[in-house]
């Protein structure tokens, strides 16, 4: 059975007031679906959930009682029923009711194995919260993330409740930075187990991969271009690490950065446009934002003297990066209009940002408490969410985009 943690620190500014009732046939169900639908909307920071305890059965088949919720305080009332069928699958349907206004604001139904009733209480979470924000949901999304745990490295792929992991790959040398595709389907990430850092591409779903970059020297950081095409990668194969383009199904790179830095870390703007990236240029690290097709560089990071790990929002409006303050290395989220930074954490060795891809959370991995975390924040900071995790030290998170 799934354990939720939600750890609100603070409240968000505008929640809205909503109760997801106990689904009827529930009990009988080998997953909580009303429980992890509570959760993925508490996680999001945008809603309160109102206890519905003692209020009867309600269901997606008859009207509720308007006046008795508006008593409780409730703007939206989600209710449903789950059915075992002949064939063992589940039949799962709900509605969504705006209490305030007395209106059905519609609802869904799945017919659905067993293994996929976590992912149709994502799924309902998601029409709940598009429904009621404008914005799309990300509960049916998928985060990758690597564990270490002794001398052993695993990739995973789990929901973006962290529950539900599927090993991808293991190793018993270092596989890091992990970068979805645009369309979700497939996983750069960078493996040692040539005992020097190689380039692979691995399908998702198939589990099986190609080599994309084993050049002379190190080989690391892969990128997706946001139409999938090509990839900026950092190799050392002249010399300095520097940042070159390659294309998805590999070949001959071209360089991008001609500098007696170290040049890393490269990350596309949502347009395709220009490509963020790490470099010592200016005698520590910073963050640089140049044209994809080369260019002059310019910095874009001024807080403190350390920033590191630059992932642009898909809206374009935010970049979260790593900054050191003090002997601290904390999560940062940056205005790309004003360029004001702003810490959102307390912790002091965050790591590794990804957005989700409505541009809401952002996922990182941090420490608390001397253990290994992986958390979701909300961008001001105020709602952050431990998520389940396998165990050992958690390692670069990274949001997949939504499915196309």
């Amino acid at each position: 059975m799934a354990q939720f943690r939600v750890e609100v620190s603070g409240v968000g500014l505008r929640q809205l007031p909503i109760a997801v009732a106990p689904m009827r046939g529930e009990g009988a169900a080998p997953q909580p679906v009303s429980a992890i639908v509570r959760a993925d909307l508490e996680r999001s920071g945008l809603f309160r959930l109102i206890d519905s305890v003692g209020q009867g059965a309600v269901d997606e088949t008859t009207r509720p009682n308007m006046s008795v919720w508006r008593g409780l305080a409730v703007d939206s009332l989600a209710a449903g029923g789950i059915a075992r069928l002949a064939d063992g699958r589940y039949d799962v349907r709900f509605r969504l009711w705006d209490v305030v206004q007395g209106e059905d604001l519609g609802g869904q139904g799945y017919v659905t194995p067993q293994s996929d009733l976590r992912l149709s209480a994502h799924k309902i979470a998601d029409y709940i919260y598009e429904k009621l924000t404008g914005d799309k949901g990300v509960f049916s999304t998928r985060l990758a993330y690597v564990t270490k745990t002794g001398g052993r490295y695993t990739l995973w792929v789990a929901d973006a409740d962290g529950e539900n992991a599927q090993a991808a790959l293991a190793s018993p040398e270092p596989i890091i930075s992990p970068a979805w595709s645009p369309d979700g389907a497939q996983l750069a990430y960078v493996s040692f187990e040539a005992r020097k850092p190689v380039v692979y591409v691995h399908d998702v779903a198939t589990g099986k991969r190609r080599l994309l970059a084993n050049f002379r020297g190190s080989n690391s950081a892969p990128a997706w271009s946001p139409d999938g095409s090509r990839l900026a990668v950092t190799l050392s194969r002249d010399g300095g690490s520097q940042l070159y383009l390659i294309g998805a199904g590999g070949g001959e790179p071209k360089r991008l950065t001609q500098s007696q830095s170290i040049d890393t870390e490269p990350v596309f703007s949502p347009d395709g446009a220009d490509i963020y990236f790490v470099s010592d240029r200016g005698g520590a690290p910073q963050i640089y934002r140049m044209p994809a097709a080369g260019g002059a560089p310019q910095r874009v990071s001024f807080a403190g003297g350390y920033n590191v790990s630059p992932k642009i929002s898909p809206d374009g409006k935010w970049m979260a990066f790593i900054a050191r303050i003090g002997g601290a290395y904390r999560l940062h989220l940056q205005d790309m209009a004003s360029g004001q930074a702003t810490p959102l954490t307390d912790t002091d060795a965050d790591e590794c940002p990804s957005f989700a891809p409505n541009s809401r959370l952002i996922v990182y991995a941090t420490e608390q408490g001397g253990r290994s975390a992986l958390m979701t924040t909300t961008l001001d900071g105020k709602i952050k969410t431990r998520l389940a995790a396998q165990g050992g030290e958690i390692l670069e998170p990274a949001w997949a985009p939504f499915q196309r």
